[in-house]
């Protein structure tokens, strides 16, 4: 049918003409929906600022040839805090951008759809560490898409670790004798944080904060892997990255 219920969260938006935008929106049942909203940026638009990113919203939608239309929208959970704090926008920020990397246009993946509903709702409840539960996140959703890094074993025999050598070609960790010349040298903590927090609710990954050198290390390992296997360079890492009140936090101990 032309008009179709959805129910989804906004990933971003862009100007079109002087009046409307184009929408991208992660839906429950229908994958990835582009869509405009018309009139959206004039004074007395009927759909103020129910589509911006990070809302979860109802929404009815006719279907178009190229683009959608968004014909009534309705906020089911606004997620304001998230917008409020800027370590809680970037957090936000990332989970975003990843998932529309990932997310195929009209390709239903309700998996995809409830992982970042949790991780918004991780965030809304302000963590300690906002980028700890975005991390927490960019891990599951590599797990989701396949391409989870080993961590524990080695990627290449199975040999169980420790091991000191990272590649994100090989897909984590490798022993000494399947390490290749791109693989590099990681510590036992730096890797054993990822693991955790890979393992942790995105809620308690926002209280595990190592120290900075390690965090340092693993987000090297995690961004270069990432970005590796989608193909595609995250612009929202840099913002991920910057110091924050998180750094001011004492260290979670993580288990040996």
């Amino acid at each position: 049918m032309p008009l179709y219920k959805e129910q989804g969260i906004v990933l971003r938006s862009h100007k079109l003409g002087e009046a409307d935008k184009i929408v991208t929106i992660l839906t429950q049942g229908s994958g990835k929906v582009r869509a405009v909203a018309k009139g959206i940026r004039k004074t007395h638009s009927r759909f103020g600022a129910r589509l911006e990113p990070f809302t979860h919203v109802s929404l009815l939608l006719y279907r178009g040839k190229s683009l959608d239309t968004v014909t009534q929208a309705e906020i089911v959970t606004p997620f304001i805090r998230v917008r409020q704090d800027f370590d809680l926008i970037a957090a936000g920020e990332a989970m975003v951008e990843a998932v529309d990397k990932v997310a195929q246009e009209h390709e239903r993946n309700v998996r995809l759809f409830l992982l970042l509903l949790s991780g918004l709702r991780a965030l809304e409840r302000r963590p300690a560490d906002a980028a700890a539960v975005a991390e927490g996140f960019l891990l599951k959703l590599m797990s989701l898409s396949g391409f989870h890094p080993s961590l524990s074993a080695c990627a290449v025999c199975g040999a169980p670790g420790p091991h000191e050598w990272f590649s994100a070609g090989q897909g984590g960790v490798a022993c000494r004798g399947c390490a290749e010349h791109d693989a590099g040298r990681v510590s036992g903590p730096a890797v054993r944080w990822l693991d955790a927090i890979g393992r942790a609710d995105l809620e308690s990954a926002g209280e595990l904060t190592p120290d900075l050198p390690v965090r340092r290390e693993a987000r090297a390992m995690l961004y270069g892997f990432v970005e590796y296997h989608l193909e595609r360079r995250m612009r929202s890492f840099a913002l991920l990255a910057r110091p924050s009140t998180a750094t001011a936090h004492e260290p979670t101990l993580l288990p040996t």
